[in-house]
């Protein structure tokens, strides 16, 4: 995945203007690399995962076409596939190859399927013909690698937690198997036990030849564990790329220098918990 120069702005709606959201970001994510993104409330991050998981890419017309992230300047390659002024053609083969998880992706399923046709759907969306047994047992192998139990399959969005729901949403991301994974902050109203699941299953994709993923997280600690690198975006742009401990132990931006001394009071405070916690060692 290449991203060179990206400006990406969204059109004029109702009283207010263009509003140009990101500026000439530029950043690289190779084969097997995960990459993070961080940033404060109205950085960008969330348009550039909504950029590289491809909304945008059907065209002006529409109900959503106002609200659509639209390419001003740059490029932006996912899986070799141009986005800026992608044919309509090849639209259909990013989706194959690209998963975007929305954020709270969970909280918009489709409330009249049960978990397993949510998960199945994009499937037979593909291959109306693909056989029913072995999507079913895609299903299930995806439902325990996001942790919830196989009785579930048969359940509905509404008798589901917020986090279940958003690992229904996750396995449903991944069910055609991507090469390329765009989530918008994954671990969201999930709890502590959880997202260590996720961590772990991001740390399992990445080991796939050829698989990447870019994780838009306000967890510093997910990130920490689960990327190789992370940028930092304020206000649309790029004001640190690189491995995490080295961006915040090494930049002098403001906002980069206030969150090293929050993941540096937080590295303390767990080791601190952990020694409290341990088990006393035998005297004898």
């Amino acid at each position: 995945m290449v991203v060179d120069d990206l400006s990406v702005e969204y059109p004029p709606r109702g009283i207010s203007g263009r509003w140009t959201a990101l500026r000439g970001v530029s950043l690289r994510v190779e084969p097997g690399e995960v990459l993070g993104i961080l940033g404060g409330s109205g950085s960008g991050k969330s348009t550039l995962a909504r950029v590289l998981g491809g909304e945008g890419l059907d065209g002006p017309a529409g109900a959503g076409a106002r609200t659509r992230p639209v390419i001003i300047g740059g490029e932006a390659t996912v899986s070799g596939h141009r986005l800026r002024g992608m044919p309509a053609r090849e639209v259909k083969r990013f989706t194959f190859d690209v998963a975007h998880l929305a954020q709270d992706a969970g909280a918009v399923l489709r409330p009249e399927l049960t978990v397993s046709e949510l998960i199945a759907e994009p499937i037979f969306l593909r291959d109306r013909h693909y056989d029913p047994k072995s999507a079913a047992v895609r299903v299930a192998t995806l439902l325990d690698s996001v942790h919830l139990p196989l009785f579930l399959l048969d359940r509905f969005p509404y008798e589901l937690s917020s986090g279940q729901r958003q690992r229904v949403a996750i396995a449903r991301a991944l069910v055609l198997g991507p090469k390329v994974l765009i989530a918008d902050e994954p671990t969201s109203g999930i709890d502590a036990t959880v997202r260590e699941s996720i961590v772990d299953l991001l740390t399992d994709l990445r080991r796939q030849e050829g698989f990447a993923a870019v994780v838009v997280s306000h967890d510093i600690d997910v990130l920490s564990r689960a990327t190789d690198r992370i940028a930092v975006l304020v206000e649309g742009e790029v004001v640190a790329y690189g491995p995490l401990l080295e961006v915040l132990t090494e930049s002098r931006h403001p906002y980069v220098r206030e969150l090293g001394a929050a993941f540096a009071e937080f590295e303390r405070f767990d080791a601190t918990r952990a020694a409290r916690t341990a088990p006393a060692e035998d005297a004898g």
